[in-house]
């Protein structure tokens, strides 16, 4: 007997989802019939689709997939096929779609006949790619070279690596089922559980530090990270990452502690220099008086004309002393971090010339000119007067006492206009410095040890440039030091802006 079915009924009966979209003017695709196989990948009722277009039931993402294809097939009235579109709540797995045109007599689209393709997947197949992936990752878990431990949402201890039993010792044997705390140290388990806990129960991550007691007693510093995974039937694991850091953290500790040493050692020595430069200026400060009023002769005159050239001896030597002792004195108050700045406001061409008139008796006696040019119009600098101006005499200082006799110094100011900073240089015509041991010149009692500056008689302590160097940092600025042997030496110093005032 011959079975009648019409092909509504077959529409409907098919297994896959299927759906018919007439198009409006090109631009508006709108639901006609729609099977109970598509209705369950869209989980809608029938009513929430037919009749509407496509952009009333998708989201933005998978309208815009749909409504590009149809436009193409409308366009071409040839058949098109798409990939399967983000998956809908339906949970109906598919392949993709097709969309056949269904034309009239006259040639016009009149139904796009939309049908999907069946998931060419399956269940062996989907099984494959579990083992892959759980190959995979027991692949990482074993070879890693970072210890790891995976625990149960009561604590218990159900897997660890390799490289866990290679670092802390302990066989597999001895762990499996135990409470996690059984390796934490005394102090830190309750803190573990604790945190162990929370973290199972929000699902976070969590890093930190702790202790590890290994299978022969030791306990090694560890750093660990933690997260909670959760499997099927809402089962919860917590995977822990553990590193070691035992050796790190001793290295540490030394570095820690020779730093201390160092500290206190770098104190006692200020303090003592300090001590010892206020004992010693009493003194000479003594010799000094003494020694002038015996050269002016004011008690009258002396015997032997050798004892006023002995007097002059000591009067120099005496001075020089106590220069040394005063530097050695502004340079422990500085490592000390005891000096503070009284900054005033000064003019740089008043600085300037105050620091020549200083120095000009010395450098018309050595046969050296000194050269100034200061812009004009440059603003005031709030800084300690008295620290600057030690600084610039000592940057003069020293380009006399290294300066060939019939050379000359030049002494400039300016602002760099692209910063706003105050920018002053000492240039002389000297014997340089070798420019592998600029570095040294400017470390506290570094001196230059060559041939040139052997044969000079005006070696010092050795403290003149990073004395100066410390109290141009003491405001904020900078000095640095070209040189090279033969070709004189220019040393820079440079004001931050924040210190021009203008007015």
């Amino acid at each position: 007997m011959a079975v009648y079915i019409d092909h509504k009924s077959l529409f409907h009966a098919m297994p896959v989802p299927r759906f018919l979209i007439e198009p409006k003017d090109g631009k508006t695709f709108i639901v006609r019939e729609i099977n109970a196989r598509a209705l369950d990948y869209f989980n809608r009722k029938e009513n929430q689709i037919v009749g509407k277009s496509v952009e009333d039931f998708m989201n933005n993402e998978n309208s815009r997939h749909f409504l590009q294809s149809f436009e193409v097939c409308l366009k071409q009235k040839m058949p098109v096929s798409i990939q399967a579109v983000p998956s809908f709540p339906g949970g109906i797995r598919v392949h993709g779609f097709w969309i056949n045109p269904l034309i009239d007599l006259n040639g016009e689209v009149v139904v796009l006949d939309v049908m999907a393709q069946p998931d060419s997947s399956d269940e062996s197949m989907l099984q494959r790619e579990r083992d892959d992936a759980i190959t995979l990752l027991t692949s990482i878990f074993d070879v890693s070279e970072v210890g790891i431990i995976v625990t149960d949402d009561n604590h218990r201890i159900v897997r660890v690596n390799d490289s866990f039993v290679r670092t802390f010792g302990w066989s597999r044997e001895d762990i499996i089922g135990d409470d996690f705390s059984v390796l934490a140290a005394p102090a830190d388990e309750s803190v573990l559980l604790d945190g162990q806990t929370l973290i199972m129960r929000g699902a976070e991550r969590s890093s930190g530090e702790m202790r590890i007691i290994k299978k022969n007693g030791d306990v090694a510093n560890a750093l660990f990270t933690t997260a909670t995974l959760e499997l099927s039937q809402r089962r919860h694991f917590q995977v822990t990452t553990i590193m070691d850091i035992t050796i790190r953290k001793q290295m540490e500790m030394s570095l820690r502690m020779a730093k201390e040493q160092a500290d206190t050692a770098n104190h006692a020595k200020s303090a003592f220099l300090a001590n010892m430069s206020h004992e010693l200026r009493t003194p000479l400060n003594a010799i000094i008086g003494f020694s002038e009023m015996m050269m002016n002769e004011t008690f009258g005159p002396l015997a032997n004309d050798k004892y006023k050239e002995y007097l002059g001896d000591i009067h120099m030597s005496a001075n020089h002393l106590l220069e040394i002792i005063n530097e050695v004195l502004d340079m422990s108050k500085i490592e000390a971090g005891r000096v503070e700045l009284e900054e005033v406001l000064i003019s740089a061409e008043e600085l300037v010339e105050s620091v020549v008139r200083i120095v000009s008796s010395r450098a018309f006696g050595s046969g050296i000119a000194l050269n100034t040019d200061i812009e004009p119009g440059l603003p005031k600098l709030k800084v300690d007067e008295r620290l600057v101006r030690q600084i610039l005499l000592n940057l003069v200082s020293n380009a006399l006492k290294f300066s060939n006799r019939g050379g000359a110094i030049d002494i400039e100011t300016r602002m760099i206009k692209e910063t706003g900073d105050i920018e002053m240089f000492v240039r002389d015509q000297g014997i340089g410095i070798p420019k592998e041991k600029i570095k040294d010149a400017l470390e506290p009692f570094g001196q230059i040890h060559d041939s040139a500056h052997a044969a000079s008689e005006t070696q010092g302590t050795g403290l003149g440039l990073p004395l100066a160097k410390a109290m141009m940092e003491l405001h904020g600025g900078t000095l640095t030091l070209e040189s090279d042997t033969g070709e004189g030496t220019t040393v820079y110093i440079t004001f931050p802006s924040f210190r021009a005032v203008e007015g």
